[in-house]
């Protein structure tokens, strides 16, 4: 899937402390760190609203173009972002600049297309076991998503890393032995089939018709 277009508008921070974060989050507003390119890093902020719709539209893989004061400054990718753990908001970010026609080597979201055979026809589970992959390409040919077919899976059947379709250009990072995506049986059905499969508990056959043991009568006291 290609990239979209994505900018964002920053603003130059003062300081970097917890008082100052705390002051422009009240504003709406995200502290960040912009650095790379062998430049000291920059403290800047912007718009909490507008990235996290940019978050919604693949900006977490994704080549952002930075603005300052309605101008061009630089293209970054993100790096690391904090979240608040109760709100899951973002409350600080990590920016790295990268040029248009830079080899990068980030991570990028996998996306499973497609209803799985093993849960159209046997009631199977689709569970997804790596998110995201790991590869190197150019920044500006960096897809937003990896698609992966899985409508031809049945029941314990499995895709890895290295049946991912990169686009061209691309080289997998993450060890191509790693499986992405499995369909498994159901608990329920795992449960039957597993109590099938166990043997029957042996139990001792009860006699019918044996004779009791006597009981002999208590002696005489006299």
């Amino acid at each position: 899937m290609p990239q979209e277009d994505l900018t964002l508008a920053i603003e130059p921070r003062d300081g970097a402390g917890t008082t100052n974060s705390r002051a422009l989050r009240q504003l709406g507003k995200i502290p960040a760190v912009l650095y790379g390119h062998g430049s000291a890093p920059q403290h800047i902020a912007f718009n909490a609203r507008t990235f996290d719709d940019l978050l919604h539209r693949g900006a977490r893989s994704s080549l952002i173009t930075l603005t300052l004061g309605g101008r061009k400054s630089d293209t970054a990718l993100i790096r690391e972002l904090q979240r608040d753990p109760l709100t899951r908001k973002v409350i600080h970010a990590d920016l790295q600049r990268v040029s248009v026609d830079e080899e990068v080597h980030t991570s990028v979201p996998i996306v499973a297309v497609g209803v799985p055979l093993g849960v159209r026809e046997y009631g199977g589970v689709l569970d997804i076991i790596t998110r995201e992959l790991e590869v190197a390409g150019p920044v500006n040919k960096l897809p937003a998503q990896l698609e992966v077919d899985v409508a031809a899976l049945s029941i314990h059947e499995h895709i890895t890393a290295a049946d991912v379709v990169l686009p061209d250009g691309f080289k997998l990072l993450t060890p191509p032995e790693t499986t992405v995506v499995a369909v498994e049986a159901s608990r329920t059905a795992a449960q039957v089939e597993e109590a099938a499969a166990a043997p029957a508990e042996q139990l001792e056959p009860e006699v019918i018709g044996a004779e009791a043991t006597p009981v002999e009568p208590p002696e005489s006291s006299e």
